[in-house]
């Protein structure tokens, strides 16, 4: 087995190894040529080359997502390191764990202008849980700061970045390790459950509780829980298509039974405790309905963080959530109330102005969703882009057995493709992707990979611009607005499918979908895109009033 000659590189391959770092996502470079040779010769480890650094951190998240195990980056020094800066972002709010492994130049080359050069130590100032430079001639701190930023990595779930300066020559190598780190086990910091008696009296006399669940792992929360919560009805369960939970007695589609409602109304819906878990929320209604009518208590549930998000938060549980419950549902005692049902009545005819206003529109974003959504097979694992990607499937009701995920902790546009893409390599099921056309674009690079599974499906929603301003205020249909905030364009993807080996198919209208469809996703040679294109200035009307019809 060829090795890289240099300590440091020796130290942190061993490392990562016994710390079970195995996927490791490379850029090419020169600096880290000793990183290269080790990881890409040592049989522990798999190896990806991904020539876009933004895409490849974005890659290596989607890997790391779905292992729930941090995943490592390896890139040269200067600029490239810069490019990875929105994916750790999106990981420090979203909680997964990414190790950078940055190479750079000794101390003595930094700042005197030697080229590929930058300020390289912390550069992920605030987004980052640990960064440590290390350096090049101090093997026993070197192995304990390696070791502290695997731990920290793993068992605090989120991005740590560790910046190694390399000597030349960076390309000599050896047959066997010279140096032999010592792995060193992270301390647990598991919090005993507290006394609950007092929230557990709050909550049973309490004859209004919202749960609001954010981002949440599938099959992460356990069914006896969910149950006792939807069988009391003093309990509305509010979910999002991010929350990967179903009970026929839950709330999905939140802006569908918010949006509506007039001031009587909200103050009837406003409950007395309000219990959250899970990431962040999409829905804009739920948080400013909740920040203006505001409970008496807010508890969160999580082992690391609480964001007091609607300004009344009372209680952080550093508990995970079955622990909680199985602690909290000790003496449960169910309140009588009318408060589900009362909202379950909403919830129906909800459902029923839904179904007829589908009935009414023409062809635009909002039917081609309906489509779609009922298409998607089951046990997928389905990866949604932000923007109106997400923010459509939020009014539609689907199907249990999927998987979703969405980069909702800086919920930017920049790296849904990549995402998708890693997500896709790591899982048994088939990855159904679904984006916006500006996205897409954004992340074109993400295509440029040659991991992508020939089961991989991606749905292109191309109504030619930045379709969610025109339902935000503001002058549409202007020169200044269709250039700087629509951003309107007339590219499509087919050259793109041509030059990355995809299967390119559109469709225009809505029997050209269903048409499509029905082998979209079969087994195939290649990965497929379908492009669905959709009129510009027609989905934001059928958007807007939507919400009028359905009260």
């Amino acid at each position: 087995m060829k090795l890289p000659k240099d300590r440091l590189a020796q130290t942190l391959i061993q490392l990562c190894k016994a710390k079970g770092v195995k996927h490791i996502v490379i850029s090419p470079g020169s600096r880290n040529a000793p990183l290269t040779i080790g990881f890409t010769n040592h049989p522990y480890f798999k190896c990806y080359s991904i020539v876009d650094e933004r895409c490849a951190a974005f890659f290596a998240l989607g890997i790391a997502q779905q292992l729930e195990s941090p995943v490592a980056l390896v890139c040269t020094s200067g600029s490239a390191l810069l490019n990875y800066y929105p994916a750790i972002a999106e990981a420090f709010y979203s909680d997964i764990p990414l190790v950078v492994l940055s190479a750079d130049r000794p101390a003595h080359l930094i700042g005197i202008g030697d080229g590929q050069t930058i300020n390289q130590d912390n550069v992920f100032g605030n987004h980052i849980l640990y960064a440590t430079n290390l350096a090049v001639d101090s093997q026993e701190s070197n192995e304990s700061e390696i070791n502290k930023a695997l731990n920290i990595a793993g068992s605090q779930r989120g991005p740590v970045h560790i910046n190694s300066p390399f000597n030349e020559p960076l390309y000599n190598m050896v047959d066997d390790f010279s140096v032999c780190p010592k792995a060193i086990n992270s301390h647990d910091d598991s919090i005993a459950i507290e006394s609950l008696e007092n929230y557990r009296s709050i909550w049973n006399s309490a004859r209004r509780k919202l749960v609001l669940v954010g981002v949440n792992t599938p099959n992460s929360v356990s069914q006896q829980y969910l149950d006792m919560l939807a069988e009391d009805d003093s309990v509305i369960v509010f979910t999002e298509t991010t929350s990967n939970l179903h009970h026929e007695k839950f709330f999905p589609s939140i802006d569908k039974i918010i949006a509506p409602l007039n001031e009587e109304e909200l103050k009837d819906l406003q409950p007395d405790v309000l219990l959250t878990f899970g990431g962040l929320i999409v829905s804009k209604k739920v948080k400013a309905f909740l920040r203006t009518h505001k409970p008496k208590q807010h508890w969160h549930i999580d082992t690391k963080k609480a964001n007091d998000t609607f300004f009344c938060l009372t209680k952080h549980f550093k508990h995970s959530i079955n622990t909680f419950f199985e602690s909290f549902f000790e003496g449960y005692s169910p309140s009588q109330s009318n408060y589900q049902k009362r909202w379950q009545d909403v919830k129906q005819v909800r459902s029923i102005k839904h179904d007829l206003y589908l009935k009414t529109i023409p062809y635009s974003d909002f039917t081609v969703f309906n489509a779609i959504l009922k298409t998607i097979p089951e046990n997928s694992l389905l990866q949604l882009g932000n923007s109106s990607t997400i923010r459509y499937t939020q009014l539609f009701n689907l199907k249990p057995s999927l998987q979703v995920f969405c980069n909702r902790g800086t919920s930017g546009i920049d790296g849904s493709t990549s995402t998708a893409i890693g997500s896709a390599i790591t899982s048994k099921e088939q990855t159904v992707f679904i984006t916006g056309d500006l996205s897409f674009f954004y992340d074109s690079n993400a295509l440029w990979n040659n991991y992508i599974p020939n089961n991989f499906r991606i749905i292109l929603i191309n109504n030619e611009g930045g379709g969610i301003f025109r339902i935000l205020p503001g002058h549409k249909n202007t020169d200044n607005f269709d250039t700087f905030f629509e951003t309107k364009h007339q590219l499509t993807a087919k050259q793109l499918c041509s030059m990355y080996g995809f299967e390119y198919i559109t469709a225009h209208n809505e029997s050209q979908i269903h048409t499509e469809m029905d082998s979209f996703y079969k087994p195939s040679e290649s990965p497929k895109l379908i492009e669905i294109f959709t009129p510009r200035q027609v989905n934001d009307a059928v958007l807007l009033n939507y919400f009028k019809n359905i009260k």
